[in-house]
């Protein structure tokens, strides 16, 4: 085993996070989701990071990556706890993942598998002009779970970095994430 195998599997999950994040990426661009779209775009910064300390050896860059990837972890618990309405956690709210400074949700609110777009007319006063007000229906997989799928994955690829006991942490927040959500312990 030794020092390369750690390094390669390093590499590759590495590599694989960046895909994955590229993805989440622009989707949250069209969604307008900007803290989500700051905190991809700070992860794909440390991940390339990540990456050249590995390939060069400079072992204060992959501390820094080991580092992020605690702060990233704690950051995909949280949008799971927001999607799955944790405690006090709305996914309505507007101020969390937008910053307050539009009516937007996630791209998947509307575009995910089998959903049907219904406009709703006349809109409510309260409805800005420039946007439509709509329903949605007949989804096969609502937004959130699709919201919670990725913020799992980010989840697995960050504590598979070789540290395989850690993903009983994430696995554990996500379960208490679902008993919080399902059994109002909290709200």
């Amino acid at each position: 085993m030794g020092y390369c195998s750690g390094r390669c599997t390093l590499i590759f999950i590495c590599g694989m996070q960046l895909v994955c994040v590229l993805e989440r990426q622009i989707f949250d661009f069209l969604g307008y989701q900007w803290a989500p779209i700051l905190a991809n775009f700070v992860h794909i910064i440390i991940v390339i990071l990540g990456l050249f300390g590995t390939i060069q050896y400079r072992p204060r860059y992959i501390t820094g990556y080991a580092v992020w990837l605690v702060l990233w972890v704690t950051w995909n618990v949280f949008v799971i706890c927001f999607y799955l309405e944790a405690g006090d956690l709305s996914k309505e709210t507007d101020l969390i993942l937008t910053f307050n400074i539009s009516m937007h949700r996630s791209w998947w609110m509307e575009n995910g598998p089998g959903c049907t777009v219904t406009s709703v007319t006349p809109a409510p006063d309260w409805a800005p002009e420039d946007h439509r007000y709509i329903t949605v229906s007949g989804c096969l997989l609502e937004y959130q779970y699709i919201e919670v799928a990725h913020s799992s994955l980010q989840i697995v690829l960050a504590v598979s970095v070789d540290s395989q006991p850690l993903l009983l942490v994430p696995l554990g927040l996500s379960y208490f994430c679902a008993n919080v959500h399902t059994n109002g312990i909290c709200g």
